[in-house]
């Protein structure tokens, strides 16, 4: 299906494609190669972002995998800097860290080498998560820990229920401002509980 996927996404007119870690339980590290090189071919050799959600498959493997010639860069999506300093320190300058645990992990991942990150609150509340962006460019690490912490309840929401209600949180916000984006799918949490809103 990924190779089907990439495959459309070229047809598509698609410039990279953003490759999901394979959440199967027997991944080897080996294998995860071979799944990106796959991914590539299928692709025609568009460049590939590598979103990385489990960083046990240790420092040498990422590193493999960033040294294939397709991928740019990676969405760093594991509570673990001092694994994503060693990964940037062991692969080539050239590659793109980028912080993917939204905002309140931004802070700890530039102070080790990425640069931006992703975020659920811009589609709320853009004006904040683009302040804690320039914060951080800035070096402005007070700045930004204090705009994170007027922020924290919406980003402590997305993270409960083991994340099931990462979408939910943004969509019930959204709901909340008048813009009516319809629910999750499951098996996301919705709607939000009582509690929660």
């Amino acid at each position: 299906d990924a190779q089907r996927l990439a495959r459309a996404s070229a047809e598509a007119g698609a410039v990279a494609l953003m490759v999901h870690q394979p959440p199967d339980a027997f991944v080897a590290p080996r294998g995860l190669v071979d799944y990106m090189n796959a991914l590539a071919d299928a692709s025609g050799g568009l460049p590939m972002m590598l979103y990385l959600r489990n960083d046990a498959i240790g420092t040498s493997a990422i590193a493999e995998l960033c040294s294939l010639p397709g991928v740019k860069g990676v969405k760093w999506a594991t509570p673990n800097p001092l694994r994503l300093a060693e990964a940037r320190a062991a692969c080539d300058p050239s590659i793109v860290w980028v912080g993917g645990l939204a905002e309140v992990w931004a802070p700890v991942f530039y102070a080790v080498g990425a640069r931006g990150f992703t975020s659920g609150l811009i589609n709320v509340w853009p004006g904040r998560s683009l302040a804690i962006h320039a914060a951080l460019e800035a070096g402005d690490f007070a700045k930004a820990n204090a705009l994170i912490e007027g922020m924290r309840t919406f980003e402590d929401i997305r993270a409960e229920e083991m994340a099931g209600t990462n979408v939910t949180g943004v969509k019930a916000a959204l709901i909340a401002q008048g813009i009516d984006c319809g629910p999750t799918r499951p098996p996301s949490a919705w709607p939000l509980t009582p509690v929660q809103q």
